[in-house]
């Protein structure tokens, strides 16, 4: 299905949304003049290789050595094949599964800023500011969404054989520590409709999930109050939490030691070339301005630059400040649309209630509340997401200590009683790569330029999605399209053409 909005055609599926061409992929009577944009579908690493070649041979003449060292004799390559923006957990998988089916075929390199020092939140001291170790670790397949659903079953499938895919040769196998506890959504009388409505969907795509009564509820759950519930939808197999800095370690190792290059620093721009060769669908007699490298800002302040032939953009809450600096949001055409995401601050409270329910699942209550244990001596954490008028700053990670008793702990009772004698002792925040647009990821090719990629916006279900989206990242690259988890329609096309793609299980 086609959409026409001002002129332009955006087509809903991965391969037609890039709507660049090389001059020689059409015919000769359309050569320089506007042509079916379902004409070619070719692998996007075959286009890399062919449009940037002549790139990559220029920086090669020009260097003594492809590769630079930089801080601790660690090593930074000057041209790659694939270059990744952001190495938390979502940029780690795209690199395992790339390099993994790759291996010595592709030079992969991450680029990570991120790796600074917060021992007071965990025992290493990297990653500190990462949403992805900041994060909750929890796994659903309660969703509204096919697509997300999907990801979410094959990533539980992941995790659980986690040994099999990221144990690396004479190493001990990962361990990510997952509580198969459950994950309960909790319904009023109002959401009763919503909820049935998610429930045949997720029944149809053979999700583990059962409906309660309240009382189911009463019987289950002793401790919980649902004198206001009416409905509960209770993950059960492949449901609950697990530590997600094991994940990503895990992740990032084993990218490592199937040749995958991480570099601490920080992209500033993009290096951009006009390519005479390649003609532009929106409007054939303008000229192609291409990217084929960054500037890297590296710890101790060198800048150093990397020619790639394919850019992922996988930074999470700061996607959108790097796909500004590709001009995206700034431009004409396609490149008036910006990458809608932006940072945006949870506070997660870690308190000790000595009453409280020795086991329970993760419970969403429905005013957004959600809580689980993190222990077996009476310890947990909780949080709740502010409404849009009262989003905090994100210039730090500081933590309003205030929003526990204003906004969380008077339900947090109501729901569980044994709460009321509930104790914060430690707190802490992180940054959801929050998308404002329709609160669900970007994935696929920007249309204005036939190497850029987006694997960002995950709005806080990132984490748990991860090894899914990574597979997916490596099917669009390697195969011409998604194989298994079909995800066009969270492509960038929705985004030109004003079609959002709305997630009701927010959390």
């Amino acid at each position: 299905m086609y959409t026409r909005k001002v002129g332009l055609i955006v087509r809903h599926n991965f391969k037609s949304c890039l709507c660049v061409r090389h001059k020689s992929d059409l015919p000769t009577s359309q050569q320089g003049n506007y042509y079916d944009p379902d004409a070619i579908h070719e692998n996007p690493l075959e286009r890399c290789k062919r449009f940037i070649k002549r790139d990559i041979n220029e920086m090669w003449k020009k260097a003594n050595d492809p590769f630079d060292q930089y801080e601790d004799n660690k090593i930074f390559p000057k041209t790659v094949d694939i270059l990744i923006v952001g190495g938390g957990v979502i940029g780690s998988s795209i690199a395992y599964w790339l390099q993994n089916k790759c291996r010595d075929g592709l030079t992969i390199a991450v680029v990570e800023k991120d790796l600074s020092v917060n021992k007071s939140i965990m025992s290493t001291q990297e990653y500190a500011k990462a949403s992805s170790v900041l994060s909750c670790g929890g796994i659903r397949q309660q969703f509204s969404l096919k697509e997300n659903i999907e990801l979410s079953k094959f990533s539980a499938e992941f995790l659980r054989d986690i040994k099999d895919y990221l144990t690396i040769p004479e190493q001990q196998p990962p361990e990510i520590n997952f509580n198969p506890s459950g994950y309960l959504f909790l319904a009023t009388k109002n959401g009763v409709d919503t909820m049935l409505k998610n429930h045949q969907l997720q029944k149809e795509l053979n999700a583990n999930v059962e409906l309660l009564s309240k009382d189911m509820m009463k019987t289950k759950f002793p401790w919980l109050n649902v004198d206001d519930i009416e409905l509960g939808s209770l993950g059960t197999l492949n449901s609950g939490w697990f530590d997600p800095w094991s994940l990503l370690n895990a992740l990032r190792n084993k990218a490592k030691s199937l040749g995958t290059y991480y570099v601490e620093g920080e992209v500033e721009d993009f290096g951009f070339k006009v390519d005479t060769s390649i003609v532009v669908e929106e409007d054939p007699n303008k000229e192609y301005e291409g990217i084929n490298s960054v500037k890297v800002k590296l710890k101790d302040g060198e800048t150093q630059q990397m020619v790639f032939g394919i850019c992922i953009v996988a930074a999470g809450a700061e996607s959108g400040n790097i796909a500004q600096m590709a001009k995206i949001g700034k431009g004409k055409g396609f490149l008036s649309t910006p990458l809608p995401i932006e940072p945006r601050k949870r506070f997660v409270y870690y308190y000790h209630s000595p009453k409280g329910p020795s086991m329970s699942p993760m419970v969403i209550d429905p005013s957004g509340i959600y809580f689980r244990p993190d222990s077996f001596d009476n310890h947990y954490i909780c949080g709740k997401s502010p409404c849009d008028t009262e989003e905090p700053e994100t210039v730090n990670l500081d933590v309003d200590h205030d929003f526990f008793e204003k906004e969380i702990w008077a339900t947090l009772a109501h729901r569980v009683p044994a709460f009321e004698e509930a104790k914060v002792k430690s707190s802490w925040a992180g940054f959801y790569d929050y998308n404002w647009y329709d609160q669900n990821a970007v994935v696929g090719a920007h249309p204005s330029y036939f190497n850029l990629f987006f694997a960002a916006g995950f709005s806080g279900h990132g984490i748990q999605q991860a090894p899914a989206i990574g597979r997916a990242v490596m099917e669009m690259l390697t195969e011409s399209g998604y194989n298994t988890i079909d995800l066009s329609r969270l492509g960038f096309g929705r985004l030109i053409a004003e079609q959002p793609l709305y997630e009701q299980n927010i959390v």
